[in-house]
Protein backbone atom coordinates (compact mmCIF):
# COMPACT_ATOMS: atom_id res chain seq x y z
CA UNK A 1 0.00 0.00 0.00
CA UNK A 2 3.37 2.27 0.82
CA UNK A 3 4.38 2.05 -2.42
CA UNK A 4 8.61 1.90 -2.99
CA UNK A 5 9.14 4.89 -4.98
CA UNK A 6 12.79 3.85 -5.99
CA UNK A 7 11.36 2.03 -9.19
CA UNK A 8 10.07 5.09 -10.40
CA UNK A 9 13.12 6.57 -10.41
CA UNK A 10 14.60 5.00 -12.92
CA UNK A 11 13.96 5.92 -16.81
CA UNK A 12 15.11 8.85 -19.39
CA UNK A 13 17.16 11.82 -18.09
CA UNK A 14 17.72 10.01 -14.39
CA UNK A 15 21.34 10.34 -14.58
CA UNK A 16 21.12 13.67 -14.95
CA UNK A 17 20.23 14.03 -11.12
CA UNK A 18 22.69 15.57 -9.04
CA UNK A 19 24.20 14.23 -6.13
CA UNK A 20 22.18 16.00 -3.58
CA UNK A 21 18.78 14.49 -5.44
CA UNK A 22 19.99 10.86 -4.43
CA UNK A 23 19.23 12.52 -0.79
CA UNK A 24 15.92 13.30 -0.98
CA UNK A 25 13.19 10.82 0.03
CA UNK A 26 9.69 10.27 0.25
CA UNK A 27 7.97 11.21 3.15
CA UNK A 28 6.04 8.26 5.23
CA UNK A 29 4.23 10.87 7.02
CA UNK A 30 3.02 12.23 3.49
CA UNK A 31 2.31 8.57 2.31
CA UNK A 32 0.22 7.99 5.38
CA UNK A 33 -1.72 11.06 4.55
CA UNK A 34 -2.68 10.28 0.92
CA UNK A 35 -3.79 6.88 2.95
CA UNK A 36 -5.91 8.32 5.31
CA UNK A 37 -8.14 10.19 2.68
CA UNK A 38 -9.82 6.63 1.87
CA UNK A 39 -13.50 6.32 2.64
CA UNK A 40 -13.73 4.69 6.46
CA UNK A 41 -10.47 4.95 7.83
CA UNK A 42 -9.86 6.63 10.76
CA UNK A 43 -6.83 8.91 10.90
CA UNK A 44 -4.53 9.17 13.71
CA UNK A 45 -1.82 10.43 11.47
CA UNK A 46 -2.42 13.81 10.45
CA UNK A 47 -0.84 16.81 12.65
CA UNK A 48 -3.54 19.39 11.19
CA UNK A 49 -5.17 22.05 13.12
CA UNK A 50 -9.22 22.25 13.69
CA UNK A 51 -9.91 24.54 11.21
CA UNK A 52 -14.05 23.75 11.42
CA UNK A 53 -13.28 26.13 14.59
CA UNK A 54 -12.67 28.81 12.40
CA UNK A 55 -15.67 31.32 11.35
CA UNK A 56 -15.36 30.81 7.60
CA UNK A 57 -17.86 32.50 6.68
CA UNK A 58 -16.20 35.83 8.12
CA UNK A 59 -12.92 34.99 6.62
CA UNK A 60 -14.74 34.12 2.96
CA UNK A 61 -15.97 37.48 3.38
CA UNK A 62 -13.15 39.33 4.75
CA UNK A 63 -10.72 37.62 1.47
CA UNK A 64 -13.78 38.68 -1.01
CA UNK A 65 -12.71 42.47 0.04
CA UNK A 66 -9.35 42.35 -0.23
CA UNK A 67 -9.40 41.54 -3.33
CA UNK A 68 -12.34 43.27 -4.25
CA UNK A 69 -10.79 46.70 -2.34
CA UNK A 70 -7.03 46.13 -2.71
CA UNK A 71 -6.78 43.52 -5.61
CA UNK A 72 -4.21 45.28 -7.21
CA UNK A 73 -1.80 44.70 -4.23
CA UNK A 74 -3.26 41.74 -3.15
CA UNK A 75 -2.91 39.45 -6.81
CA UNK A 76 0.44 41.91 -7.53
CA UNK A 77 4.24 40.86 -6.68
CA UNK A 78 5.19 41.69 -3.46
CA UNK A 79 8.73 42.63 -0.87
CA UNK A 80 10.80 39.90 -0.49
CA UNK A 81 10.76 40.28 3.28
CA UNK A 82 6.93 40.24 3.54
CA UNK A 83 4.73 43.11 4.24
CA UNK A 84 5.74 45.45 6.96
CA UNK A 85 2.08 45.35 8.35
CA UNK A 86 2.59 41.58 8.85
CA UNK A 87 6.05 42.02 10.05
CA UNK A 88 4.99 44.19 12.70
CA UNK A 89 1.70 42.00 13.82
CA UNK A 90 4.13 38.63 14.06
CA UNK A 91 6.32 40.78 16.61
CA UNK A 92 2.81 40.98 18.92
CA UNK A 93 2.47 37.26 18.48
CA UNK A 94 6.04 36.92 19.38
CA UNK A 95 5.40 38.56 22.45
CA UNK A 96 2.18 36.79 23.35
CA UNK A 97 4.67 33.69 23.22
CA UNK A 98 7.25 35.60 25.93
CA UNK A 99 9.72 37.44 23.08
CA UNK A 100 9.46 40.69 23.80
CA UNK A 101 12.74 42.38 21.79
CA UNK A 102 11.70 41.51 18.11
CA UNK A 103 12.43 43.94 16.00
CA UNK A 104 10.36 43.47 12.15
CA UNK A 105 13.58 44.31 10.64
CA UNK A 106 14.56 41.56 11.33
CA UNK A 107 11.74 39.12 10.38
CA UNK A 108 11.83 37.91 7.43
CA UNK A 109 8.30 36.12 6.21
CA UNK A 110 8.62 32.54 4.33
CA UNK A 111 6.21 29.89 2.96
CA UNK A 112 5.69 28.25 5.92
CA UNK A 113 8.67 27.40 8.46
CA UNK A 114 9.59 24.64 6.38
CA UNK A 115 10.76 27.25 3.94
CA UNK A 116 12.40 28.61 6.63
CA UNK A 117 14.20 25.67 7.89
CA UNK A 118 15.37 24.90 4.14
CA UNK A 119 16.93 28.18 3.75
CA UNK A 120 18.98 27.82 6.76
CA UNK A 121 20.18 24.93 5.74
CA UNK A 122 21.31 26.29 2.43
CA UNK A 123 22.94 29.66 4.09
CA UNK A 124 24.54 27.88 7.14
CA UNK A 125 25.81 24.11 5.87
CA UNK A 126 28.04 22.71 3.57
CA UNK A 127 28.27 18.87 2.52
CA UNK A 128 29.65 17.15 5.28
CA UNK A 129 28.30 19.62 7.93
CA UNK A 130 26.91 18.23 11.36
CA UNK A 131 23.52 19.60 12.52
CA UNK A 132 21.92 18.18 15.59
CA UNK A 133 18.37 16.87 16.21
CA UNK A 134 16.45 15.63 18.99
CA UNK A 135 15.86 12.01 19.00
CA UNK A 136 13.05 11.91 17.38
CA UNK A 137 12.20 15.12 15.66
CA UNK A 138 10.24 16.46 12.98
CA UNK A 139 10.27 14.46 9.73
CA UNK A 140 10.23 17.57 7.03
CA UNK A 141 13.14 18.65 8.79
CA UNK A 142 14.96 15.26 8.24
CA UNK A 143 14.60 15.39 4.46
CA UNK A 144 15.35 18.95 4.61
CA UNK A 145 18.46 18.84 5.96
CA UNK A 146 19.37 15.63 4.06
CA UNK A 147 18.78 16.80 1.27
CA UNK A 148 21.75 19.39 1.55
CA UNK A 149 23.86 16.32 2.23
CA UNK A 150 24.91 17.22 5.73
CA UNK A 151 24.80 14.37 8.49
CA UNK A 152 22.02 14.64 10.76
CA UNK A 153 23.15 13.20 14.27
CA UNK A 154 20.37 12.82 16.97
CA UNK A 155 20.25 14.17 20.59
CA UNK A 156 18.58 12.15 23.18
CA UNK A 157 15.31 13.00 24.41
CA UNK A 158 13.23 12.47 28.34
CA UNK A 159 10.14 13.52 28.71
CA UNK A 160 11.55 16.73 30.09
CA UNK A 161 12.59 17.12 26.41
CA UNK A 162 16.20 17.15 24.95
CA UNK A 163 18.91 15.71 27.79
CA UNK A 164 21.36 18.77 28.25
CA UNK A 165 24.34 15.86 29.36
CA UNK A 166 23.64 13.99 26.06
CA UNK A 167 23.87 17.34 23.89
CA UNK A 168 27.43 17.93 25.70
CA UNK A 169 28.74 14.55 25.13
CA UNK A 170 27.59 14.14 21.29
CA UNK A 171 29.00 17.20 20.99
CA UNK A 172 32.40 16.29 22.13
CA UNK A 173 32.34 12.97 20.47
CA UNK A 174 31.80 14.93 16.98
CA UNK A 175 34.38 17.44 17.83
CA UNK A 176 37.29 15.03 19.00
CA UNK A 177 36.25 13.17 14.96
CA UNK A 178 37.07 16.51 13.48
CA UNK A 179 32.65 16.94 12.28
CA UNK A 180 32.09 20.81 11.89
CA UNK A 181 28.76 20.97 14.01
CA UNK A 182 26.64 24.00 12.20
CA UNK A 183 23.13 23.83 13.83
CA UNK A 184 21.07 22.77 17.02
CA UNK A 185 17.56 22.14 15.35
CA UNK A 186 15.21 21.87 18.25
CA UNK A 187 11.39 21.98 18.99
CA UNK A 188 11.23 22.25 22.66
CA UNK A 189 7.59 23.21 22.70
CA UNK A 190 5.57 20.11 22.47
CA UNK A 191 8.04 18.31 20.14
CA UNK A 192 6.44 16.37 16.84
CA UNK A 193 6.52 13.55 17.25
CA UNK A 194 7.19 12.92 20.83
CA UNK A 195 5.14 15.81 22.46
CA UNK A 196 7.70 16.35 24.79
CA UNK A 197 8.55 19.89 26.20
CA UNK A 198 11.59 21.21 27.35
CA UNK A 199 11.59 21.66 30.64
CA UNK A 200 12.67 25.42 32.16
CA UNK A 201 15.72 24.59 34.10
CA UNK A 202 17.38 22.93 30.55
CA UNK A 203 16.43 26.00 28.41
CA UNK A 204 19.63 28.27 29.66
CA UNK A 205 21.61 25.18 29.82
CA UNK A 206 21.20 24.33 26.14
CA UNK A 207 21.83 27.60 25.21
CA UNK A 208 24.96 27.74 27.09
CA UNK A 209 26.22 24.85 25.54
CA UNK A 210 25.46 26.04 22.24
CA UNK A 211 27.02 28.95 22.95
CA UNK A 212 30.39 27.39 24.36
CA UNK A 213 30.39 25.46 21.66
CA UNK A 214 29.86 28.04 18.39
CA UNK A 215 26.89 26.27 17.66
CA UNK A 216 23.62 28.34 16.22
CA UNK A 217 20.16 27.09 17.86
CA UNK A 218 17.60 26.54 15.13
CA UNK A 219 14.46 26.93 17.29
CA UNK A 220 11.16 25.56 15.86
CA UNK A 221 7.99 26.66 17.67
CA UNK A 222 5.17 26.35 15.78
CA UNK A 223 3.03 24.98 18.68
CA UNK A 224 4.50 27.07 21.83
CA UNK A 225 1.06 29.18 22.25
CA UNK A 226 -1.04 25.77 22.42
CA UNK A 227 0.05 24.55 25.95
CA UNK A 228 -3.19 23.34 27.81
CA UNK A 229 -2.84 25.43 30.78
CA UNK A 230 -1.12 28.06 32.52
CA UNK A 231 1.44 30.72 30.50
CA UNK A 232 3.54 29.11 27.70
CA UNK A 233 7.30 28.64 28.13
CA UNK A 234 9.44 31.58 26.86
CA UNK A 235 11.16 30.12 24.13
CA UNK A 236 14.79 29.89 23.78
CA UNK A 237 14.84 32.71 21.68
CA UNK A 238 13.22 34.87 24.70
CA UNK A 239 16.72 34.30 26.73
CA UNK A 240 18.99 34.66 23.72
CA UNK A 241 18.62 37.16 20.92
CA UNK A 242 22.24 35.90 19.08
CA UNK A 243 22.29 32.52 19.61
CA UNK A 244 19.26 31.09 18.43
CA UNK A 245 17.19 31.91 15.14
CA UNK A 246 13.43 31.48 15.79
CA UNK A 247 11.09 30.28 13.40
CA UNK A 248 7.20 30.89 13.60
CA UNK A 249 4.30 29.03 11.64
CA UNK A 250 0.62 30.48 11.40
CA UNK A 251 -0.14 26.88 10.42
CA UNK A 252 -1.35 25.32 13.66
CA UNK A 253 -2.68 28.47 15.23
CA UNK A 254 -4.58 29.40 12.24
CA UNK A 255 -4.25 28.23 8.75
CA UNK A 256 -1.83 25.85 7.10
CA UNK A 257 -3.17 26.17 4.05
CA UNK A 258 -1.99 29.69 3.47
CA UNK A 259 1.63 28.65 4.45
CA UNK A 260 2.84 31.78 5.94
CA UNK A 261 5.76 31.59 8.37
CA UNK A 262 8.58 33.55 9.59
CA UNK A 263 12.40 33.47 10.56
CA UNK A 264 13.23 35.96 13.17
CA UNK A 265 16.88 35.89 12.43
CA UNK A 266 19.92 37.42 14.54
CA UNK A 267 20.95 40.85 12.89
CA UNK A 268 24.46 40.08 12.04
CA UNK A 269 22.80 37.11 10.34
CA UNK A 270 19.50 38.64 9.02
CA UNK A 271 20.57 40.32 5.47
CA UNK A 272 22.04 36.71 4.27
CA UNK A 273 19.05 34.80 5.32
CA UNK A 274 16.94 36.94 3.56
CA UNK A 275 18.75 37.35 0.30
CA UNK A 276 18.50 33.41 0.56
CA UNK A 277 14.95 33.66 1.26
CA UNK A 278 14.01 35.69 -1.46
CA UNK A 279 16.36 34.16 -4.10
CA UNK A 280 14.17 30.71 -3.20
CA UNK A 281 10.07 32.41 -3.22
CA UNK A 282 10.91 35.63 -4.90
CA UNK A 283 8.67 37.13 -2.78
CA UNK A 284 5.81 35.84 -0.13
CA UNK A 285 2.32 36.00 -1.46
CA UNK A 286 0.60 39.17 -1.17
CA UNK A 287 -2.86 38.13 -1.06
CA UNK A 288 -2.20 35.35 1.84
CA UNK A 289 -0.15 37.77 4.10
CA UNK A 290 -2.79 40.44 3.37
CA UNK A 291 -5.76 37.93 4.88
CA UNK A 292 -3.27 36.99 8.00
CA UNK A 293 -2.75 40.51 8.58
CA UNK A 294 -6.46 40.95 8.72
CA UNK A 295 -6.92 38.20 10.77
CA UNK A 296 -4.31 39.73 13.36
CA UNK A 297 -6.30 42.55 12.92
CA UNK A 298 -10.14 42.45 12.69
CA UNK A 299 -10.33 39.21 14.92
CA UNK A 300 -9.85 37.65 17.93
CA UNK A 301 -6.75 35.78 17.20
CA UNK A 302 -5.44 35.21 20.75
CA UNK A 303 -9.08 34.28 21.58
CA UNK A 304 -9.35 31.36 19.21
CA UNK A 305 -6.11 30.53 20.35
CA UNK A 306 -7.34 29.75 23.84
CA UNK A 307 -10.60 27.75 22.60
CA UNK A 308 -7.71 25.47 20.20
CA UNK A 309 -6.14 25.08 24.29
CA UNK A 310 -9.35 23.86 25.48
CA UNK A 311 -10.49 21.72 22.54
CA UNK A 312 -6.96 20.44 22.01
CA UNK A 313 -6.57 19.63 26.29
CA UNK A 314 -10.15 17.84 25.77
CA UNK A 315 -9.20 15.42 22.71
CA UNK A 316 -5.70 14.95 24.21
CA UNK A 317 -7.40 13.51 27.45
CA UNK A 318 -10.25 11.42 25.42
CA UNK A 319 -7.23 9.76 23.79
CA UNK A 320 -4.98 9.31 27.09
CA UNK A 321 -8.40 7.73 28.39
CA UNK A 322 -9.08 5.40 25.34
CA UNK A 323 -5.35 4.22 25.92
CA UNK A 324 -5.48 3.62 29.24
CA UNK A 325 -8.93 1.46 28.42
CA UNK A 326 -7.29 -0.35 25.49
CA UNK A 327 -4.05 -0.74 25.20
CA UNK A 328 -2.32 -3.90 25.49
CA UNK A 329 0.15 -4.35 28.60
CA UNK A 330 3.63 -3.73 27.55
CA UNK A 331 2.86 -0.53 25.17
CA UNK A 332 3.45 2.89 26.57
CA UNK A 333 3.17 6.78 26.21
CA UNK A 334 3.56 9.80 27.17
CA UNK A 335 1.41 12.68 28.53
CA UNK A 336 1.80 15.92 26.62
CA UNK A 337 0.43 19.54 28.37
CA UNK A 338 -0.14 20.62 24.52
CA UNK A 339 0.66 20.54 20.79
CA UNK A 340 -1.04 17.95 18.60
CA UNK A 341 0.99 14.23 19.40
CA UNK A 342 0.89 10.96 21.88
CA UNK A 343 4.03 8.71 21.32
CA UNK A 344 3.63 5.15 21.60
CA UNK A 345 6.81 2.89 22.56
CA UNK A 346 5.68 -0.93 22.05
CA UNK A 347 8.28 -3.92 23.24
CA UNK A 348 11.86 -3.75 21.30
CA UNK A 349 11.76 -5.62 18.34
CA UNK A 350 8.50 -4.65 17.07
CA UNK A 351 8.54 -2.57 13.62
CA UNK A 352 5.30 -0.56 13.96
CA UNK A 353 6.29 -0.07 10.05
CA UNK A 354 4.31 -3.46 8.83
CA UNK A 355 1.43 -2.58 10.97
CA UNK A 356 0.57 0.20 9.64
CA UNK A 357 -1.06 -2.32 6.49
CA UNK A 358 -2.94 -4.34 9.44
CA UNK A 359 -4.00 -0.89 10.98
CA UNK A 360 -5.21 0.30 7.72
CA UNK A 361 -7.50 -3.17 7.23
CA UNK A 362 -8.79 -2.67 11.05
CA UNK A 363 -9.46 0.80 9.52
CA UNK A 364 -7.27 3.39 11.45
CA UNK A 365 -4.33 5.29 10.60
CA UNK A 366 -1.00 6.14 12.38
CA UNK A 367 2.23 7.20 11.61
CA UNK A 368 5.41 4.95 12.31
CA UNK A 369 7.99 5.58 14.19
CA UNK A 370 10.88 5.27 12.24
CA UNK A 371 9.69 8.26 9.70
CA UNK A 372 11.22 10.51 12.64
CA UNK A 373 14.89 9.42 13.08
CA UNK A 374 15.62 6.03 11.66
CA UNK A 375 15.38 2.42 12.91
CA UNK A 376 15.72 3.37 16.51
CA UNK A 377 12.21 4.01 17.02
CA UNK A 378 11.00 1.57 14.64
CA UNK A 379 9.10 0.05 17.38
CA UNK A 380 7.04 3.65 18.15
CA UNK A 381 4.54 5.38 16.65
CA UNK A 382 2.28 8.91 16.49
CA UNK A 383 -0.65 9.63 16.93
CA UNK A 384 -2.29 12.71 16.80
CA UNK A 385 -5.71 14.09 18.17
CA UNK A 386 -5.99 17.48 17.38
CA UNK A 387 -8.46 17.13 13.98
CA UNK A 388 -10.23 13.93 15.47
CA UNK A 389 -13.50 14.51 17.14
CA UNK A 390 -13.84 12.25 20.48
CA UNK A 391 -15.99 10.02 19.44
CA UNK A 392 -13.68 8.92 16.07
CA UNK A 393 -10.55 9.22 18.87
CA UNK A 394 -12.06 6.46 20.88
CA UNK A 395 -13.45 4.36 17.92
CA UNK A 396 -9.49 4.73 16.11
CA UNK A 397 -7.58 3.35 19.49
CA UNK A 398 -10.39 0.56 19.66
CA UNK A 399 -9.28 -0.56 16.49
CA UNK A 400 -5.73 -0.16 16.42
CA UNK A 401 -4.96 -2.05 19.71
CA UNK A 402 -5.82 -5.28 19.00
CA UNK A 403 -2.90 -4.77 16.28
CA UNK A 404 -0.28 -4.14 18.43
CA UNK A 405 -1.53 -6.81 20.85
CA UNK A 406 -0.81 -9.04 18.31
CA UNK A 407 2.01 -8.25 17.27
CA UNK A 408 3.52 -8.22 21.08
CA UNK A 409 1.92 -11.69 21.11
CA UNK A 410 3.97 -13.03 18.14
CA UNK A 411 6.92 -11.66 19.21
Amino acid sequence: MLENVTSLMDGPLTDLFSARAANIKQSAVRDVFEISMRPGLISLAGGNPYLQSLPLEKLGATAAAIIAEQGLEALQYGGGQGTLELREQICQVMAAEGILDADPDNVVITAGSQSAQDVAAKVFCDPGDVVLVEDPTYVGALNTFEAYQVEVIPVAVDGDGLVPEALRAQLARLRAAGKRVKLLYTIPNFNNPSGAMLAEDRRQVVIDICREEHVLILEDNPYGLLKFDGEPLAPLRARDSEQVLYLGSFSKIFAPGLRIGWALVPTALKQRFYLASEAVTLCPPSFNQMLVSAYLRDYDWLGQVAHYRSLYRERCETMLEALDEHMPAGVSWNRPSGGFFIWLTLPEGIDTYPLLHEGIEAGVVFVPGAAFTGAEHSNSLRLAFSAVNSESIREGVRRLAPVLAKAISAR
